[in-house]
């Protein structure tokens, strides 16, 4: 898949409304074609990525022991270790990767929901601070990308701003090891993603895409762009006229770094079509029991959780609904 368009979206740092809006013009159409894109622009810190680059390989190649004093099962918002078997799609085997994973760092006791706490660092010099600046550097770009969906859907450019406050936005530090004996086991199962949008930087290729004649098509990594694709609560934000994209990582040729950083509005968020003149196509989703719904559908230690009787969790929306065409009477 080499034509997925490419957006730039420097200027959505103008001070100037129509510099901004031809980038949510540009963003709307690549949505609308692909759900798959590109974006470059002069936001970028490449410093910084470089340095989550460089602590992610320091971190994972730590003894596994050392690693699952992190454990994500320990966490409170479900941040920390994930170990190669913890996650998988579906029925089918563990994927073929691990991960550490960090959300909205939330301190407060008032407020505190499944997603929403204070994040488990590591003992390691450097961890928190590198991710921590990495983080707070791809929030930024994610503001200025929901205020350019604002204006492409046709809603004030500040719609979103009131449900950024603590938004259960997650980043993945991701290792791919290269294994030749694992046959072939994917990295990551087929899914869509349950957010908004993520944004992406990978060190390797290995990333596919389900195209819209239902064929697996590899996305190459392009020197100086992210790679963004449009999530399940888009889709529905957007009354189906962007479509969350089903895609995976197959097994890998060479070790490979991925972090993909996952945007969604706060917890209590409604997600709903804000499409005006439109007929709903889907029916309202309260924003943070979806994503903690299907989360819970692929974790190990929530899915046990769950068996014993511990944790309750909603039944959400079912797996494989989002990425279709839906008919006028919706979801």
């Amino acid at each position: 898949m080499t034509c997925l368009p490419v957006v730039d979206i420097s200027h959505l740092a103008s001070d100037r409304l129509n510099e901004r809006c031809a980038v949510a013009q540009a963003l709307d159409r690549a949505c609308v074609e692909a759900g798959f894109l590109y974006i470059r622009g002069s936001q970028f810190d490449w410093t910084l990525f470089r340095r989550l680059h460089a602590r992610a390989q320091l971190y994972f190649a730590l003894d596994d022991a050392v690693k699952m004093t992190s454990y994500i099962g320990r966490s409170q918002n479900h941040s920390g270790y994930v170990p190669i078997g913890e996650e998988a799609f579906g029925e089918g085997a563990g994927d073929l990767k691990e991960a550490y994973d960090v959300n909205c760092d939330y301190p407060h006791a008032e407020g505190r929901r499944p997603l929403l706490g204070p994040n488990i660092w590591p003992d390691m010099a450097g961890f928190r601070e590198d991710v921590s600046a990495y983080y707070a550097h791809i929030m930024d770009i994610g503001r200025q990308l929901f205020r350019a969906f604002a204006l492409a859907l046709g809603l004030d450019e500040d719609h979103f701003g009131p449900h950024l406050a603590h938004p259960p936005s997650q980043l993945r530090l991701i290792h791919y090891p290269h294994d030749e004996s694992a046959d072939d086991r994917p990295g990551i199962g087929a899914h869509t993603d349950y957010e908004c949008f993520t944004l992406l930087f990978a060190t390797a290729p290995g990333l596919q895409v389900l195209d819209k004649q239902g064929e697996w098509a590899d996305v190459p990594l392009i020197d100086g762009a992210m790679i963004m694709n449009i999530g399940d609560m888009m889709e529905v934000l957007s009354n189906g006229r962007y479509l969350a994209t089903k895609h995976r990582v197959k097994k890998v040729k060479e070790e490979r770094y991925s972090f993909p950083m996952f945007h969604a509005c706060d917890y209590d968020y409604v997600i709903a079509p804000v499409m005006r003149g439109e007929t709903p196509r889907y029916a309202p989703v309260k924003g943070g029991e979806h994503l903690f719904s299907q989360t819970a559908r692929t974790f190990a230690y929530l899915k046990q959780r769950a068996a014993a009787g511990g944790l309750v969790v909603s039944e959400g929306v079912p797996s494989g609904f989002f990425g279709q065409r839906k008919g006028a009477t919706g979801a």
